[in-house]
C-alpha cells in the first residue's frame, strides 16, 4: 500500500484519491472510474486500458487488505519520498489538471451518494405493520350478491381472520349484525377493536355491496365549505337530486333545446326534462329535502356548534372540531351500518348526553367502540366482547353483560367440576377454560399493581398548595375567556372540571400549572408543589419512532434498564410491547405508556386533561382506585360519567368566563342539561 500510494504521490501531487482507504471502494472499476483516465494520460508506459484495469484491481485488493488490518499496521507516509527516482521507474509524468480535477469531483459524488445511502439507513421514516383480513368464501352468497337480489340489511361473517403485521387478532371468528341494532364492541387494549373496524370499512371483510357503510375516523378536510354545507353534502341522494334539478332547468331557463330546429323534436326533449323534473322533485318530497338545513342544523347544535360557528368555514376550525363534523356528517347520511371508534373521546360532557338520546332513536345498524360504560348503557342494545381472539355476543347493555358473563362463568366452573371424571372427553373445554381463568389472573394481578402506581411518600403540605385569586385571563381583547376567576384546591382535593368544549377548561388547567400567566390576577403555589400533568393531547407529546424503554430512558436519564421496565410493566406494557416502537401501539397502549412517564417522577399533585380517552373499562376502573387510594392533590377534566363518579368529590362547571361549583354534584348537572335540551328543542 506504501509503494502504490508513494507512485500516486509522485505522479498526482494534489490528489485527494490519496485520502482514501479500501472502503471508499466497492471493487475494482470504482478505483477504475476514479483514476484510470489519469493513469492513461500521465505516464507513457501505461497505455492499454487492461493493463490499467489491472493495476487499479491490484490496488483495490491491496487497499482493502491494508482496511481490514489494525490500526497499528497501517502505513504513514511521514517520511520524505524521492519523487525523481519514482519518476524515473514510472516514465514521464504529464498530469492533466483538467482529468485531475473530474477525477475528484467523481470520487466526491460517489463519497456524497454512499453517505446519502448511510443517513437513510439511520433516518429513514418509520415502517409500520398493516393491518388485514381473511374469510372463508361462499360461492352462493358471492353469486346472490353479485346478481343484486341480495335484499337483506343482517350482516353475518363467518370463520374470519384478522392480523396486525405476524400477530394474529382474531382466528375463525364470527360476526352478525341484525340491522336496527346496535352494538358496543368491547374489549382491553391492543386486542383490535379498531382495527376490526377498520377491515369492515373497507370491506377487506365481505359486507354485502348494497349496504352503505361510513366510518367515522378521519378528521373533515379544511377548504372553504361552511361548516352546515359541509353536513348537507354527506347526503350524496340528495345532493345528487339538488344538482340534476339545477342542470335541467338551468337547460330549459337558458334556452338550450332552441338549438333544435325541428318543433317536434324540441317538443319531445321537453317533454322528457319536465317528466324527469317531476320525478325529481317527487323524490326530494318523499325524502323530505326541504327539512334537510334544520335537521342538519340540529345535530350541529347538538355536538356544540352554535349558529355562528355553523357559518365558519371548515379551515376555521380545530382538528377536534373538524371530527365533530364528521360525526355530524355520518349523522345526517344515514348509513346502513355507522362505524363509531370511541366517539365520546371528542366531546363534552353536553354533547355526550345529547348523543346518548339522539342515538337512542336510530334505525339502522351501529356498531360502536367505546370503553364509557355509561354511553355503552344508554346507547346500545347487545354488546361484542373481542377476548382470546374471538367474538362473543351479549343481549343488553353492558350491565347486563357483566351478570352475564358472570353467570356463565359460574355454569362453566359448575359443568367443570361436575364433569371432571371424563376428563378425556371435555379436555378442549378445560384448557380453554384455564386459559380464560389463567389471563383473567393475569389481568386482575396487573390493575392491582396499577393501584399503586401514584406513589404518595412526600410530606404533607399546609394550604393553600394551588391557587388562583382573582385571575382575569384572554388570548386577545375580543374573546376574555376569564374575569375575576377565584379557585383554590389542596393535597384533600378531588376536583372534576366539566363544560362545554371552548369554555376554557384545559386554559384553566395551564394557568393553574403556571404554563400560562394571568393579565390580572395571581397563581399561588406551595414551594414543594410537584405537579404531574396528564395532557388531553398526550399521544402528541410523545416520540414514536423509539421504543417505550427508550422514551422513559431520554426523557429520565441514569437509570437502568430494570427500572424503566418495572415503571412501563406496572403499566401493562411488558414484554416486547416495551421493545416495540409507539406507533405500532393502540391508542389505549399509548395512554398508558403516557401515564407510566408522568408518575416516573412522583408527583404529589396531579392534574389530569381527558385522561380516560383510549383507556379500556378495566384500566379506567384501576385508575379510579388508583386516584382514591392517592394521597396527594387531583384535579381533572373529564366527560367519563364513570371516572367523575368513582373519584371526584367536587364538580366545578365552567361557563361564561367564570366557574361555579355544583353542589349536586353530576346528578344535578345531568339534570341541568336535559332541561337545556328540552328548552332548546334538540330532544
Amino acid at each position: 500500500v506504501s509503494e502504490w500510494k508513494q507512485v500516486l504521490a509522485a505522479m498526482f501531487p494534489t490528489s485527494s484519491v490519496l485520502d482514501c482507504g479500501g472502503a471508499e471502494f466497492e471493487d475494482g472499476e470504482e478505483v477504475y472510474d476514479a483514476i484510470g483516465g489519469l493513469l492513461q494520460g500521465s505516464s507513457a508506459d501505461c497505455k492499454n486500458e487492461d493493463d490499467i484495469r489491472d493495476i487499479c484491481l491490484q490496488m483495490f485488493n491491496t487497499l482493502k487488505l491494508s482496511n481490514g488490518h489494525a490500526a497499528s499496521k497501517q502505513v504513514l507516509l511521514d517520511t520524505p519520498v524521492q519523487l525523481s527516482q519514482i519518476s524515473a521507474e514510472c516514465g514521464k509524468s504529464t498530469v492533466d489538471a483538467r482529468k485531475l480535477e473530474k477525477a475528484e469531483a467523481k470520487l466526491k459524488q460517489k463519497q456524497g451518494r454512499r453517505n446519502e445511502r448511510d443517513s437513510q439507513k439511520t433516518t429513514s421514516p418509520l415502517v409500520l405493520e398493516e393491518a388485514s383480513a381473511s374469510q372463508a368464501s361462499s360461492k352462493k352468497d358471492s353469486r346472490v350478491d353479485l346478481s343484486g337480489k341480495n335484499r337483506t340489511y343482517d350482516i353475518r361473517i363467518e370463520n374470519f381472520d384478522v392480523s396486525f403485521g405476524e400477530r394474529s387478532l382474531l382466528q375463525g371468528a364470527e360476526l352478525s349484525l341484525s340491522t336496527g341494532r346496535r352494538y358496543g364492541l368491547i374489549g382491553r387494549n391492543g386486542l383490535g377493536k379498531t382495527t376490526l373496524l377498520k377491515m369492515l370499512a373497507s370491506r377487506s371483510l365481505r359486507v354485502p355491496a348494497h349496504i352503505t357503510i361510513l366510518h367515522v375516523e378521519q378528521e373533515v378536510a379544511g377548504d372553504d365549505t361552511g361548516a352546515l354545507q359541509s353536513v348537507l353534502e354527506s347526503d350524496t341522494v340528495r345532493e345528487g337530486l339538488l344538482t340534476e334539478e339545477r342542470l335541467l332547468n338551468a337547460r330549459i331557463a337558458n334556452g338550450t333545446l332552441g338549438r333544435f330546429k325541428c318543433f317536434c323534436r324540441i317538443f319531445t326533449l321537453l317533454g322528457m326534462e319536465t317528466v324527469r323534473l317531476s320525478e325529481i322533485y317527487a323524490k326530494l318530497e318523499e325524502i323530505e329535502a326541504d327539512k334537510a338545513p334544520a335537521r342538519a342544523s340540529i345535530i350541529l347544535c347538538g355536538l356544540g356548534f352554535s349558529p355562528k360557528m355553523q357559518t365558519l368555514t371548515t379551515k376555521e376550525f380545530s382538528g377536534g372540531w373538524r371530527m365533530r363534523l364528521a360525526l355530524a356528517r355520518a349523522l345526517f347520511a344515514k348509513p346502513d351500518l355507522l362505524l363509531l371508534d370511541e366517539p365520546t373521546n371528542m366531546l363534552d360532557v353536553r354533547a355526550i348526553l345529547w348523543l346518548e338520546n339522539y342515538l337512542q332513536t336510530w334505525q339502522t345498524t351501529i356498531l360502536v367502540v367505546s370503553h364509557d360504560r355509561n354511553f355503552l348503557n344508554a346507547v346500545v342494545t347487545d354488546i361484542i366482547h373481542l377476548h382470546s381472539q374471538r367474538l362473543e355476543s351479549y343481549r343488553g347493555d353492558y350491565e347486563n353483560f357483566v351478570k352475564t358473563k358472570e353467570d356463565r362463568l359460574k355454569n362453566q366452573q359448575r359443568e367443570y367440576e361436575a364433569q371432571f371424571q371424563y376428563r378425556e372427553h371435555i379436555q378442549v373445554f378445560i384448557d380453554r377454560f384455564r386459559y380464560n381463568a389463567n389471563r383473567a389472573a393475569q389481568v386482575q394481578s396487573k390493575l392491582k399493581l396499577l393501584e399503586k402506581l401514584f406513589p404518595d411518600n412526600f410530606e404533607k403540605l399546609s394550604p393553600p398548595v394551588l391557587q388562583l385569586d382573582e385571575v382575569e385571563f384572554y388570548y386577545n381583547t375580543d374573546q376574555r375567556l376569564f374575569t375575576q376567576l377565584s379557585v383554590s384546591a389542596d393535597l384533600e382535593s378531588r376536583i372534576c372540571i366539566v363544560g362545554e368544549n371552548g369554555a376554557g377548561k384545559s386554559t384553566m388547567l395551564k394557568l393553574l400549572m403556571g404554563e400560562l400567566t394571568p393579565v390580572n390576577g395571581i397563581r399561588h403555589a406551595h414551594r414543594n408543589l410537584k405537579i404531574g400533568y396528564f395532557s388531553q393531547h398526550h399521544v402528541d407529546q410523545l416520540d414514536l419512532n423509539v421504543c417505550s424503554i427508550e422514551l422513559l430512558l431520554n426523557k429520565f436519564p441514569g437509570r437502568n434498564e430494570e427500572e424503566y421496565r418495572h415503571q412501563l410493566g406496572g403499566y401493562g406494557i411488558t414484554g416486547e410491547l416495551a421493545t416495540r416502537p409507539v406507533a405500532s401501539l393502540s391508542g389505549g397502549q399509548k395512554s398508558r405508556v403516557a401515564f407510566a412517564q408522568m408518575t416516573m417522577p412522583c408527583p404529589n399533585f396531579y392534574i389530569l386533561d381527558e385522561p380516560t380517552n383510549h383507556l379500556d373499562m378495566e384500566t379506567i376502573e384501576a385508575l379510579a382506585k388508583a386516584l382514591n387510594k392517592f394521597k396527594g392533590g387531583v384535579v381533572l377534566v373529564s366527560h367519563d360519567e364513570r371516572l367523575i363518579r368513582l373519584v371526584c368529590r367536587e364538580l366545578w362547571v365552567c361557563e361564561h368566563g367564570n366557574v361555579r361549583r355544583v353542589e349536586g354534584g353530576f346528578d344535578e348537572y345531568r339534570d341541568i342539561l336535559q332541561e337545556q335540551f328540552r328548552k332548546e328543542g334538540y330532544l
